[in-house]
């Protein structure tokens, strides 16, 4: 078989084995692109691996420069780069894609055991020669809801001095719900 035939193959499989995977992203015939980990989770990553011509007789290219992966070091995807690169190493010759989604995802807490959050530097320049440093950190804040000029005024008329709510604001009016409803019928 010819490495165009192999490559086929692999893509249909890899296709059909993650299909309606959320994590697995096929970016185009030879890239594609898996999250290991929850959105959420601290340690997870984006893993891309992209295959040359020759594959799979040839290491394909295993990258961690995605916008996701930001908060990583860059010590750190060395490493996780060198392990999978281990990975290949024994694999070579044979479809290896999934295997090394596979292995990312079961070494996932291993690899990254040493991770810390890294905070972005960012550098703003004015018009002048000043410059002026701010560090972020990448977090998610909760966002608290807004309320508008006139929800405002309409929950501090309801509330009494406390900021409670008065007993029994919530109660339906019973005569004005019978009379909408129809109560019993009298016969």
């Amino acid at each position: 078989m010819t490495a165009n035939e192999d490559q086929e193959m692999e893509l249909e499989a890899l296709r059909s084995i993650y299909e309606g995977d959320e994590c697995f992203k096929e970016q185009s015939q030879v890239c594609f692109q898996y999250r290991v980990g929850n959105h959420e989770d601290s340690k997870a990553f984006l893993l891309e691996i992209s295959w040359p011509e020759s594959y799979p007789e040839t290491a394909p290219h295993i990258s961690l420069d995605a916008f996701f992966n930001n908060r990583i070091s860059p010590e750190l995807k060395q490493i996780i780069v060198s392990k999978l690169e281990e990975q290949v190493e024994a694999n070579l010759g044979t479809a290896m894609t999934y295997t090394l989604f596979e292995w990312a995802k079961e070494n996932q807490e291993a690899l990254m055991e040493d991770h810390q959050p890294v905070s972005t530097t960012v550098t703003l320049t004015t018009s002048g020669s000043e410059a002026s440093t701010l560090n972020v950190t990448i977090k998610k804040k909760e966002k608290k809801e807004q309320l508008t000029k006139a929800q405002k005024r309409k929950m501090a008329s309801r509330t009494d001095n406390k900021g409670e709510l008065p007993r029994g604001w919530n109660w339906v009016d019973v005569i004005k719900q019978l009379s909408k409803t129809g109560g019993k019928d009298d016969d």
